[in-house]
């Protein structure tokens, strides 16, 4: 969410081309490039790395409840990383410090992720839960200063396509990170040395993260806006300083993230363990969700720029119900894959509307504070939805007779997928009409805008052309 959650724009032209930029946009264009920069080496760290942690606590013998611990627990030390980070901000000369010994952090946090497992097996998870937390609240305390360091940088109208660009970019080098390190760990299994591979892909993670920051060192710095209050808590400024609409954002940002996080950490134990997939298939299942982001990033991009967030929130809110309850109709890795992949294309935009609302419903000086404050009710939420996903798996039975309509799938995660799309859509048909665009945009029927949505658009351009 940084991290999550990831971005990007097109970049726009100040007065006409015989005209020489100012030092303003002198010192917005080296940003720009490392927010791409930092976007490819993150991708890596994300694909090659992050994704496949799971994987290496099942390697540790992790079991479910590890499983939603290392889920929740880093991102709920993350959302305190992150409200400590703008506390803090005055500690550091720039932003672009905080940022860079942030970056340090988490590239040396994965020797230990790796290390420590692997020589004390017998706390192997819980180790492996502790390290985790420490590579993520590094991660998250440089997330605010970054999205200040970076969105300072961008007009309104850009943030859509510029974050959309990057995050595309991201998407392709995170798929490749992905693809390899699937095969990799398959070739590894099959020479009975699954460490060694988790090794390579580990230490590669580690030194992105550090050739992220040792970039950002040619990046000169932006004077960061003045706050009208900086003494203001967040509990004030959460309870004063912001609108209701963004209240009502928040609330329904962190139902969402319970209802998803109330599956996410299970699917690996489901495709591994359940449907014994090989590695390299599960890391295509995986490598799909990517490929579904890369295609339609742009086009969400423009949607919101051109519509608003909150359409583009509409219209992804209420798509992403269906996709977990697809699961109970088939078990082949081809449809688990497509699935996966349409599961890219909505959480693509979804994402993009979450992180680019918070930008627009605040002051530019209150930016990070809004950054962190999401994060944290995005964090309990996560951490919630976790704890309520494990609770449900001992609970919920493994087939189910209707009538003459009888379910017996592998296990009873299905059905633990299928509450939680159902979850989702109770919350987006209550809470997304409750908050609006914080922004002037073009205004449309939902009709018309339906055939601007990803796919969509280029089915509805080509027929025009056949007029």
């Amino acid at each position: 969410m940084t991290g999550s959650h990831t971005r990007m724009v097109q970049q726009t032209q100040a007065g006409s081309q015989n005209q020489a930029p100012s030092n303003h946009e002198l010192y917005q264009e080296p940003g720009r490039r490392f927010g791409i920069r930092d976007g490819l080496f993150q991708a890596v760290t994300q694909g090659g790395g992050e994704q496949y942690l799971s994987a290496f606590a099942l390697l540790s013998y992790a079991t479910p409840l590890h499983l939603s611990i290392l889920s929740a627990m880093p991102q709920l030390l993350g959302a305190w990383a992150q409200l400590v980070s703008v506390k803090v901000s005055h500690w550091f000369p720039t932003r672009k410090t905080q940022i860079f010994w942030g970056l340090i952090g988490q590239s040396f946090s994965w020797i230990p992720i790796l290390a420590l497992p692997l020589l004390w097996p017998e706390f192997g998870p819980w180790l492996l839960i502790a390290c985790v937390a420490l590579y993520f609240t590094f991660t998250h305390f440089t997330s605010p200063a970054w999205n200040s360091f970076i969105t300072d940088r961008l007009h309104a109208d850009e943030r859509g396509m510029y974050f959309a660009r990057r995050s595309r970019i991201m998407a392709l080098t995170s798929f490749l990170a992905l693809s390899s390190g699937g095969i990799l760990l398959s070739y590894c299994d099959q020479q009975q040395a699954l460490w060694v591979g988790f090794a390579i892909m580990f230490l590669t993670a580690g030194f992105c993260r550090s050739a992220s920051a040792f970039s950002l060192l040619k990046v000169p710095d932006l004077p960061q806006p003045k706050s009208s209050d900086d003494s203001v808590g967040f509990r004030i400024f959460l309870r004063t300083g912001v609108t209701k609409n963004f209240r009502q954002f928040l609330l329904f940002s962190s139902l969402m993230h319970l209802a998803v996080l109330m599956t996410a950490p299970f699917f690996v134990i489901y495709m591994i363990q359940d449907l014994h997939l090989a590695y390299w298939e599960y890391g295509a299942w995986l490598g799909a969700g990517i490929i579904g982001q890369f295609v339609t990033l742009p086009t969400w991009g423009q949607f919101g720029d051109r519509f608003g967030n909150k359409a583009l929130l509409t219209f992804t809110g209420l798509i992403v119900g269906i996709l977990p309850m697809l699961y109970l109709l088939s078990t082949a890795w081809a449809f688990l894959v497509v699935v996966n992949f349409f599961g890219g294309v909505i959480w693509a935009g979804l994402g993009l509307g979450l992180n680019n609302y918070v930008f627009d419903a605040v002051h530019p000086a209150d930016r990070a504070k809004a950054v962190a404050v999401s994060s944290t009710v995005n964090a309990i939420g996560w951490a919630l939805g976790t704890l309520l996903g494990t609770w449900l798996i001992s609970g919920i039975p493994a087939s189910l007779q209707l009538g003459a309509l009888a379910l017996h799938p592998v296990s009873n995660l299905p059905f633990l997928f299928f509450l939680s799309g159902l979850l989702r859509l109770i919350v987006s048909a209550t809470l997304l009409r409750t908050f609006q665009e914080p922004r002037t945009v073009e205004l449309d029927s939902h009709h018309r805008l339906l055939w601007e949505l990803p796919l969509l658009k280029p089915l509805r351009e080509l027929s025009l052309r056949r007029r």
